[in-house]
């Protein structure tokens, strides 16, 4: 006899802030995406929070600042890359803790 239990058990996932590779070959273009830790790189992403263009003379960044905020306020871990980018262009650079 199988019997099935429903709890309000809340499931918690890692959730990454990384570089999405979007573009044409040898011209890359990167989404800012906060996504499951384990999903592969092209996959499916939650939020797109900015974007990344590297080829543009000057660089080209751009975040919204709010959802940035949002999900490193809920947890979220920004890639060494995207640490980088919001230090050197974020108007409100991530605050370092110590």
């Amino acid at each position: 006899m199988k019997v099935h239990v429903k709890t309000n058990v809340e499931v918690t996932m890692a959730v990454k802030i990384r570089l999405m590779r979007v573009g044409k070959r040898k011209q890359p273009y990167y989404r800012i995406v906060a996504k499951e830790a384990r999903s592969p790189r092209q996959g499916k992403y939650i939020e797109q929070v900015g974007f990344y263009n590297p080829l543009a003379e000057p660089t080209e960044v751009r975040f919204d600042m709010d959802k940035v905020n949002k999900w490193l306020k809920d947890g979220a871990q920004p890639t060494d890359t995207v640490k980088r980018l919001l230090g050197k262009f974020a108007n409100n650079p991530i605050q370092k803790e110590g």
